[in-house]
């Protein structure tokens, strides 16, 4: 295996990994878990560089286009990897408020990945349209950025909102919740089920333009629409579903899930734009 191809692998497995640890170790200290975040940081954009500088080398105006969007999508995963540290959010209001600051960083970040994730979608759906594809792209562009408004919506819900909440919570020692609590918790509820299914139903999408287009293989485009349309499904079912299905809705649920389809395709695209034909399948 050649460098280029243990490079891919590596980029590959980062959301994974990134999952793993986050869930297998929990929190860190932060002293830990940034130096850490730095090194991989750094050792990502390295990474991603060296497998852009044929593109960068040997680029029309349309494909440079494509490099830009490919990195876009790549970038939220530069920033999501800190969370292997942070592990998953406090399931008490007494934790939360002891790591206040880091849940805010949490969810800012998972906002700024949003936005980049939507920039990247759009050079990613110009340069589709240019190879001929319209109409899968532009669904899949239309759902995305549906589904991002209520994604910065439910973020800055849970990374402001919820943390002043559980701040108050906390200082009057009482365990008993407001009347508005509920309701409010349950509406975002919602609004999360509705922007998460749009996301997934953007990435199936985008998986059947790259199909139509044929810059991948059948196979791997196949894999991306399933697997996006399975999320889909299970991030809509109600809550009376049967246990493997709701664990299965809260897995693809979590926010930074949704990231790992279009990620994929971004990372498969990089290892081949700098040769890339309209008609060329990867």
């Amino acid at each position: 295996m050649n460098v280029k191809n243990l490079i891919r692998v590596y980029l590959i497995l980062v959301p994974f990994v990134v999952a793993i640890l986050g869930f297998a170790l929990g929190h860190s200290h932060y002293k830990l878990y940034f130096p850490i975040w730095l090194i991989h940081a750094g050792l990502m954009s390295w990474a991603t560089w060296t497998l852009s500088k044929q593109s960068i080398h040997n680029q029309h105006q349309r494909k440079s286009h494509l490099l830009i969007g490919i990195l876009f999508l790549i970038a939220p995963w530069l920033f999501i990897a800190i969370f292997a540290g942070m592990g998953p959010p406090p399931t008490t209001a007494k934790g939360w408020v002891a790591t206040a600051t880091e849940q805010q960083v949490r969810y800012c970040i998972l906002v700024i990945s949003g936005v980049l994730m939507t920039i990247g979608f759009t050079f990613l759906s110009n340069q589709l349209k240019q190879a001929g594809e319209e109409v899968y792209s532009l669904l899949g562009l239309t759902a995305i950025f549906l589904a991002m408004p209520l994604f910065i919506l439910n973020m800055t819900y849970w990374g402001s909102f919820l943390t002043e909440s559980f701040r108050i919570f906390v200082a009057s020692g009482s365990t008993k919740r407001p009347d508005w609590y509920l309701p409010l918790r349950d509406l975002f509820a919602w609004i999360s089920g509705i922007e998460v299914g749009l996301t997934y139903l953007a990435s199936a999408a985008f998986g059947a333009s790259l199909k139509t287009t044929r810059w991948f293989k059948p196979r791997a485009c196949w894999s991306y629409i399933l697997i996006s349309l399975l999320g889909f499904l299970l991030s809509v079912l109600p809550d009376f579903s049967l246990m493997p299905l709701t664990v299965g809705s809260y897995l693809v649920s979590i926010p930074a899930i949704p990231f790992i389809i279009p990620y994929l395709m971004a990372v498969n695209l990089l290892s081949r734009s700098g040769t890339i034909q309209p008609t060329q399948e990867i």
